[in-house]
């Protein structure tokens, strides 16, 4: 198990997931956020909150022109994930107001996924 996958906000990301049926990226129109990994060079994150309201917080500064998009669960497991993980993109999950959280692979947030459906 990865070091991300013992996070609360991971846990939580991947629980809500689950029990809402839905996660929540930002976009602008048709393009969605994608920031550089702090943890990884070379590596892009794709950040998604399993609430509207915590992706809403996001929506200010230089993201003001954001706005949180649903994407329904299983549309996210069996398209996003998939797509990301061929693009060589990591899942930023439940991000705080200082864009702290976990970064984790496609396949390990699909596999946990999964378990918990």
């Amino acid at each position: 198990m990865s070091e991300a996958q013992h996070d609360p906000k991971y846990q939580q990301f991947v629980e809500a997931a689950k029990t809402n049926g839905v996660v929540y990226a930002l976009a602008e129109g048709e393009d969605l956020l994608v920031v550089e990994s702090v943890e990884f060079e070379e590596t892009d994150v794709i950040p998604f909150w399993s609430s509207e309201a915590d992706a809403k917080a996001h929506c200010s500064d230089e993201w003001a022109d954001y706005q949180p998009e649903a994407i329904p669960l299983d549309v996210f497991c069996d398209g996003w994930l998939k797509e990301m993980y061929d693009d060589g993109l990591l899942i930023g999950t439940n991000w705080d107001s200082e864009l702290n959280g976990p970064e984790v692979e496609p396949t390990v947030l699909l596999a946990a996924l999964r378990l918990v459906q």
